[in-house]
């Protein structure tokens, strides 16, 4: 059984976004601009996918690491949209590998257009990212930089090699979406530290807090994957499986002898008939099991991990925010 939000915990992600709208409308301000381009087709493809909108935690992540050194928000405007544009050049990515059909309820690129369209249109929106960050001059943030987006090349990779396997480890797992998705929330934290000049300690402090709600956050995401409806989500529901993507929680599940073998016989007949198969067998089996509870509850050790780090930080209204935040990503149903 995944956490539910209560109705206080997303009042409270509002008002945090609500007093931090001017400098976040600031960066959608820039995210537009910097992916207009003279080529029609590829300013309309990334357009496409900024509009359907999303949390824009990195950013907020960057903005509120910031708030621990000296707030410049020209220099953090910089580090916010080059992250928000690898993250959002990941997704096109990620669409093309997975065949995905729609992602927060919008069609996708490779859907709307086709492959190389979606293709060239991440590259596009990767180098993009790359001009940005080139404005700043502290080589850390390069060197910062560059290695998770290396590190990411790999978890991408890992988890093509892993399609279909229902053999792997839950550690190999961890491994991957450390790579996928932890590293980038983490260096956001961070990097905003950084380029606000607070302090070795802080900034690594916010990269440990970032780490932290990012196993979460990606843990939280697979749940919901099982347990959410198309309408939460954008997407229908057993879209992992259904990709042979094998996530916690079905890794978990498989681990339980009483579902086992029809699970595992699921998700071999899906893997047969592919993006058309019928995911709702496998989902009833992953929640008849321990492997959602099991799931959720690790999702919560990393939350109170990240908890425990904000200690080390300044009592000051970011701490309050990051807490907030925290929280809200270990029990988000959206």
């Amino acid at each position: 059984m995944i956490s539910r939000n209560s109705k206080g915990e997303d009042m409270k992600l509002l008002e945090i976004y609500a007093k931090m709208k001017g400098d976040i409308n600031k960066i959608e301000t820039e995210l537009e601009r910097v992916v207009m381009d003279e080529q029609p087709l590829l300013s309309e493809a990334a357009l496409h996918l900024l509009k359907a909108g999303g949390k824009r935690i990195r950013p907020v992540f960057v903005l509120l690491g910031g708030k621990f050194g000296e707030y410049r928000l020209d220099d953090l405007k910089k580090v916010a949209v080059t992250l928000e544009l690898i993250h959002m050049a990941s997704l096109v990515h990620d669409d093309v590998i997975d065949d995905a059909e729609t992602r927060r309820g919008q069609l996708t690129v490779k859907s709307k257009w086709d492959n190389r369209v979606a293709m060239y249109t991440g590259d596009y929106i990767h180098g993009q990212a790359l001009s940005q960050i080139a404005q700043i001059s502290n080589p850390k943030v390069h060197q910062m930089l560059s290695k998770a987006l290396v590190e990411m090349c790999i978890g991408e990779m890992e988890q093509i090699r892993d399609f279909f396997n229902t053999e792997q480890s839950v550690r190999h797992y961890l491994l991957r979406i450390r790579r996928k998705t932890a590293l980038l929330l983490a260096i956001s934290t961070q990097l905003g530290g950084i380029v606000a000049g607070c302090s070795p300690q802080h900034y690594n402090a916010l990269y440990r807090y970032g780490y932290n709600v990012g196993m979460a956050f990606q843990i939280r995401d697979d749940l919901l994957d099982l347990y959410g409806t198309e309408k939460q989500i954008g997407k229908p529901p057993g879209s992992d499986i259904r990709q042979g993507n094998i996530t916690l929680p079905v890794i978990l599940a498989l681990q339980d002898i009483t579902v086992r073998e029809p699970l595992l016989a699921e998700i071999k007949r899906i893997h047969h008939e592919g993006s058309g198969a019928d995911t709702r067998a496998a989902i009833e089996y992953v929640r008849s099991s321990a492997g959602s509870q099991l799931a959720d509850e690790l999702a919560n050790r990393y939350i109170a991990k990240a908890l425990t780090i904000l200690e080390e930080l300044p009592a000051n209204s970011a701490r309050k925010n990051l807490v907030e935040i925290a929280q809200f990503v270990g029990k988000r149903n959206y």
